[in-house]
């Protein structure tokens, strides 16, 4: 059916087929949400900063 190095070939289209969906699950997941909210955060902590400086 396959041949030694067509059968090495489809191994490792899987391993990177599979090693790509594990780093999107891992992006979406973690990565990305981990960004957005030291985004956030840092952006509250700017406004902080200017509010009291204003205020002095």
């Amino acid at each position: 059916m396959f041949d030694f190095d067509q059968y090495l070939g489809f191994l490792a289209f899987l391993g990177i087929l599979t090693l790509g969906f594990w780093l999107m699950i891992f992006l979406t997941t973690f990565v990305i949400p981990f960004w957005i909210t030291g985004a956030l955060l840092e952006k509250r902590k700017l406004k902080k900063e200017a509010k009291l400086k204003e205020e002095k």
